[in-house]
């Protein structure tokens, strides 16, 4: 399976997880000032406007993964990208000015086998801003 279907398996399984949370997805995998955002959501009772990177990695039936957490390839560049593409989306969509951003990421942890879905882990507020 290509890098590109296990992305694809892993934001589908993000999307499912954010509506089962009362989440409206309002965008997916868009693209500002040459950088993606995967997932675009919002909460209106919090007035919340969620910007969601998700990482999906296969690893072992025990979630080991030589390559650490799907969240450890979030890296501080890619942080700075998405948080520049946030401001982008929020410039462009006056909507959403009173919502307040947040930024999190949701790990897919896929079985190398057959590519079902081990775990979901959803940290909220994932970049600290």
């Amino acid at each position: 399976m290509k890098t590109v279907d296990i992305g694809r398996i892993g934001e589908d399984a993000a999307t499912r997880f954010l509506k089962k949370s009362k989440l409206k997805i309002i965008e997916r995998n868009i693209h500002i000032s040459h950088n993606e955002i995967d997932i675009i959501a919002i909460s209106k009772k919090q007035k919340l406007i969620i910007f969601v990177e998700v990482k999906a990695r296969t690893v072992d039936k025990d979630l080991y993964s030589p390559f650490g957490t799907p969240a450890s390839a979030v890296t501080k560049e890619k942080q700075q990208r998405t948080v520049i593409a946030a401001r982008g989306y929020m410039h462009s969509n006056p909507k959403y000015f009173d919502y307040q951003p947040r930024f999190d990421v949701i790990e897919i942890y896929l079985d190398k086998e057959d590519h079902t879905i081990l775990k979901t882990n959803h940290i909220e507020n994932a970049f600290g801003v």
